[in-house]
């Protein structure tokens, strides 16, 4: 199946920008956007509400005003993450503002919901879910999802458990519209490696929180950079979901990451950010990251990671052609 011409006419690098609680802002989203990849935020990172509309507002007049000057290099499109837990009191009012700016990409997470994604379509956008199996892809797409995204094992954030390879397979074996993958991609090579699994785009995430934009304090961006796959924990214990966090800042909150206990996840409230555990938040004290961050060497600009990662995607297709 053909992407749709909002997912591949204005990328100049098949991946998209995932929305990170907290580090994704307007800063982080334009500079995204004009380096030629989608960026994206949770609805929810915007507090008050109100503060949601300002963000549409700035980053719609900021990528309008990068297109007139720059027409050789358009930006490429945003998105806005909708949780749609039932803990998420702002989803009604979030999705009226959605609509109202006609936000092009909506990603939505912790369930599915047919009136949101009519909503939606009611103005030409498109939903992408994302999975963290083949049971809840199919019931994404019954619902009305236009494309999902397989969340597999080492993605950053709340991931699933499977290996990108087992639940790939298993969601084109029915389903052959836009399929974007995320765990571990952040370098070039491990993007052309999710197209040749059969996904249609890379999702990645970890890799910006180290740049100059991210809305991230300093000690954060410097432990993405001096992390690899072995200090990312996976833990159920903050949020009452499974995800992937950095191991230091575990420890850093007076908690031994070798053993944790366990959450009961009817009892989060994904609309907050807040934790049973005391004196810690996720994602303000412990800090997620995904098992590709051995890649990342320093805090750059959002603009010259997409570069490398650039480089690095030409330099695999090169080296398989070679082969």
């Amino acid at each position: 199946m053909t992407l749709p011409s909002i997912l591949s006419e204005r990328l100049r690098l098949p991946a998209v920008a995932s929305p990170m609680f907290i580090v994704s802002g307007p800063e982080l989203v334009i500079a995204q956007c004009q380096a030629g990849i989608v960026g994206s935020f949770p609805s929810l990172n915007a507090r008050p509400q109100s503060q949601f509309r300002e963000w549409l507002l700035r980053i719609n007049e900021e990528l309008a005003k990068w297109d007139a000057d720059n027409p050789d290099r358009p930006s490429a499109p945003y998105a806005v993450n909708l949780i749609v837990h039932k803990s998420n009191d702002r989803l009604e009012e979030d999705l009226a503002t959605v609509v109202e700016f006609q936000v092009p990409i909506v990603i939505t997470s912790l369930g599915a919901r047919p009136d949101v994604n009519e909503a939606v379509h009611s103005y030409g956008g498109i939903v992408l879910h994302d999975v963290i199996n083949d049971f809840f892809a199919r019931k994404a797409v019954e619902r009305g999802a236009d494309g999902l995204i397989a969340v597999a094992a080492g993605a950053g954030g709340h991931a699933g458990a499977q290996s990108p390879f087992a639940l790939v397979q298993e969601i084109r074996a029915w389903f052959d519209g836009p399929l974007l993958l995320s765990g571990s991609i952040a370098h070039g090579r491990s993007i052309l490696a999710a197209q040749a699994a059969g996904a249609d785009l890379a999702y990645i995430g970890s890799a910006f929180i180290a740049t100059d934009e991210a809305n991230a304090v300093p000690g954060y961006k410097q432990m993405i950079v001096d992390s690899a796959a072995g200090d990312i924990v996976y833990s159920n214990l903050f949020t009452g979901v499974h995800g992937n966090y950095l191991r230091g800042s575990i420890t850093a909150a007076g908690m031994d990451p070798d053993n944790l206990g366990e959450s009961d996840p009817s009892a989060m409230d994904f609309g907050t950010g807040e934790s049973t555990t005391p004196g810690a938040k996720p994602w303000k004290d412990i800090w997620g990251s995904g098992q590709g961050i051995g890649a990342v060497d320093a805090v750059v600009p959002t603009a010259e990671i997409v570069a490398r990662l650039s480089r690095e995607y030409a330099a695999a297709k090169q080296r398989l052609a070679n082969l």
